[in-house]
């Protein structure tokens, strides 16, 4: 089969012919019908993060596709539509048997720890693979396994958001304006922050009822206390940079909760005797929980979040490179790879 493989930061994926990929007892061999682009890899690819597994590895998380060949008995069977989740979790754990299986330390990510979905097949355990309905389209629905359910599970589980709540998002990327739909879909008033005019576009496309350009802004932190009465309930920090949370931060109405979502490796700086007067909370969010799945799947064929939306470019395998690019750019919402 052919695959976009990776071997190290700093260089391009090459498309190679490997070996198609034979399932073991229990897994299920799927045929990628498409594999959503994600800054995860980014990091990999720019910024010298580690992947568990050494490269040559092959990337991506976000897939979907259709099943080729079971190894064993199940439910899981040729022909049917999945979606694979990005993480799996070992079961067995405390974390696991917790119902926070996202937090297993056992955890297995594809393109991370195991080969992922730039690539023709991939293979997984048939018990993990998520069944997709027939009135939802297979390759936009790859971006499901990441950039929608991560935001559910930030939204949803994390953020605790209600009805009337007050909102502010920072970051209208392919997670932020996630996280601006389902919050607003919840029944938020959403206030979605960002630097550029065309991302805010989009986040009032989704549901945000008034934007902050922090291009232009000169305290991102004023305004949005303006547009919420005197601060967020809660806020959604996704840019994964320190000065960002500390505005998502320094957004919050007292008592409220930021929720980290975007990663950084580098500290915040945290005004720890407001956490304590103010009865704040910071909390961190991360992937989604495997029961949460069906969940996002109906919202979706439900029409009450757009999915199709959001896929604004397709690149063939061979792209992979310009699907990068244009990533990097920041183009449109999210791309997908179509092998």
């Amino acid at each position: 089969m052919k695959a976009a493989i990776f071997h190290g930061s700093g260089r391009p994926m090459s498309i190679e012919e490997v070996p198609t990929p034979v399932p073991a007892l229990g897994e299920a061999l799927v045929r990628v019908a498409a594999c959503g682009v994600c800054h995860t890899d980014l990091h990999y690819l720019d910024h010298g993060v580690a992947t568990f597994k050494a490269p040559p590895l092959i990337l991506g998380h976000e897939i979907s596709g259709t099943v080729e060949s079971v190894a064993g008995d199940g439910p899981i069977q040729p022909g049917d539509r999945v979606l694979l989740p990005a993480v799996l979790g070992c079961g067995y754990c405390t974390a696991c048997r917790s119902g926070r299986e996202n937090l297993c330390g056992n955890l297995q990510m594809f393109g991370n720890h195991v080969d992922g979905g730039y690539a023709e097949f991939v293979v997984a355990p048939a018990a993990g693979l998520v069944p997709l309905p027939e009135s939802l389209p297979l390759v936009e629905s790859a971006i499901i396994a990441d950039a929608v359910t991560t935001p559910y599970h930030a939204v949803v589980n994390r953020g605790q958001v209600k009805p009337g709540d007050q909102v502010a998002v920072f970051g209208c990327g392919g997670i932020g304006l996630n996280v601006i739909q389902i919050a607003a879909a919840l029944g938020a008033r959403v206030v979605a922050v960002d630097v550029r005019t065309d991302k805010l576009d989009w986040a009032r496309k989704l549901g945000a009822s008034a934007t902050v350009n922090g291009a232009t802004e000169d305290a991102v932190d004023k305004a949005v206390r303006a547009e919420t009465s005197g601060g967020a309930d809660v806020t959604f920090e996704c840019v994964g940079h320190p000065s960002t949370q500390v505005q998502a931060f320094s957004s919050t109405r007292n008592g409220g909760r930021t929720v980290l979502v975007g990663y950084s490796p580098e500290p915040m700086l945290l005004n720890g005797g407001r956490v304590m007067f103010r009865e704040m909370e910071i909390l961190g969010s991360l992937g989604c929980r495997s029961l949460d799945y069906p969940r996002v799947i109906e919202l979706v064929r439900s029409d009450r979040i757009q999915l199709t939306e959001l896929v604004t470019a397709r690149f063939g395998l061979d792209r992979i490179n310009d699907a990068f690019d244009a990533l990097r750019a920041g183009d449109g919402v999210r791309s997908v790879v179509v092998p």
